[in-house]
């Protein structure tokens, strides 16, 4: 058989009927879920429920037999975490798809402990409650993003609390359901909204006391991976001090209580006035200190001696430095005179052994003239011949004369 045709397509019953066909072969199957807009109207035999996914925004619709649905102990409300065996079915008139429940099982207390704690291992093996990917708060952020119930008594506690003590802090708050079915996805919602508000600096998620199943949203996975996949800081405020979700583990910062939240999340301007005073006080304190430490080291640096009369030193070193001049220049002259005495004596010792005191006293020095013409000094009557011409030389001055052939040997005229 040949599918249809844009020239001869299917009528509407047709792909309606096809479609129960295949979804009919379908067997039962176990669902989870939480309950939410259970009908049950008085003298009707069906009764009309929506199950949810508690983790994302999707929901079936459940049929059952309204004796099911009111023999069950205890009675089945909004938000109850149920298992559901049933099998699909296909409205053939309708177009729709619902779940013919046969029986429905509320989830116990212990099997959702034994998840939570599951979980609780799953996250930590990931790293989401390592201390070291947590960040601080900022100290006094300029908006605070607030998720929790309209007009809430956690969000009159965080509220009054951090305008008590900070007044001019600003809040951008979110309403959410913060039990039941629709918790989760509102919550998620409002987280992504702030998270991408520049102005909010510090998302506080709060919410007061209540049961187990009141706070299963608060251990909700997507919840978790939300808070630690967010940019900005997140406090966790839900319930009481004994009351620990999961989310307490995954927030940057835990609180034990919304009002508790609301005392962290800003300062007390009270006390940071009181600080500012301290800080103060102690700032002069130390300015003062300083300032008499440094008058002090003056006024002992001022009573030195030579600050007290700095000429006075001075003074002394130039009489020490005219000593000193005096004595340099005494030595000086001392030593002048001697070398000049030493050289006198030696002056005279020269003039005495010099050849001109020889001549002054009547010798004279006889020289002759060589075959080559240089003078030499006559030391011998063999060294002049007969007519050779003698230069004489006397104190006064030279003589020129020729030798004879009278030659007078030495001791004979004497």
């Amino acid at each position: 058989m040949t599918g249809p045709t844009a020239e001869d397509p299917w009528p509407v019953r047709t792909v309606a009927r096809k479609i129960a066909d295949w979804i009919n072969r379908l067997g039962t199957v176990w669902v989870e879920g939480q309950l939410t807009q259970i009908s049950a109207r008085p003298g009707t035999g069906t009764a009309f429920l929506t199950l949810r996914d508690p983790a994302a925004d999707v929901s079936m619709t459940v049929t059952c037999s309204t004796g099911l649905l009111r023999r069950h102990e205890p009675p089945l409300t909004d938000g109850t975490r149920v298992v559901v065996h049933a099998k699909p079915t296909f409205f053939l008139n309708r177009g729709t798809l619902s779940l013919r429940a046969d029986e429905i099982r509320a989830v116990g207390i212990g099997e959702l402990l034994a998840r939570i704690e599951r979980l609780r291992k799953l996250l930590a093996a990931e790293g989401l409650f390592d201390a070291r990917r947590k960040r601080r708060p900022p100290f006094l952020p300029a908006k605070v993003g607030l998720i929790t119930g309209r007009a809430s008594a956690a969000e009159r506690d965080v509220l009054a609390n951090a305008t008590a003590r900070w007044p001019a802090v600003r809040f951008r708050v979110e309403n959410v359901a913060v039990q039941g079915a629709l918790a989760v996805p509102q919550i998620i919602a409002a987280l992504s909204t702030l998270d991408k508000d520049a102005e909010v600096e510090v998302i506080v998620i709060a919410r007061g006391g209540g049961s187990v199943e009141d706070l299963l949203p608060f251990s909700d996975e997507a919840l978790c991976r939300a808070v630690a996949a967010c940019r900005t800081p997140v406090v966790s405020a839900i319930g009481h001090e004994p009351d620990t979700p999961l989310l307490d583990h995954v927030a940057d910062l835990r609180c034990s209580t919304p009002t508790d939240a609301g005392k962290r999340v800003v300062p007390d301007v009270a006390e940071e006035s009181a600080r500012v005073r301290q800080l103060r006080d102690r700032a002069r304190r130390a300015l003062h200190g300083w300032v008499d430490r440094e008058v002090r080291l003056l006024t002992q640096l001022s009573s030195r001696p030579v600050l007290a009369d700095p000429f006075t030193p001075l003074e002394r070193r130039a009489e020490q430095v005219d000593s000193l001049v005096g004595r340099a220049r005494r030595a000086l002259a001392g030593r002048l005179a001697q070398e000049q005495a030493a050289l006198t004596a030696t002056k005279a010792r020269l003039t005495t052994l010099g050849p001109a005191a020889t001549l002054a006293r009547g010798y004279a020095v006889v020289q002759h003239t060589d075959a080559d013409g240089t003078p030499r000094v006559l030391r011998s009557i063999e060294d002049a011949a007969a007519g050779a011409r003698l230069r004489i030389r006397l104190a006064d001055g030279a003589l020129h004369a020729v030798a004879t052939d009278d030659r007078e040997p030495a001791g004979e005229g004497s």
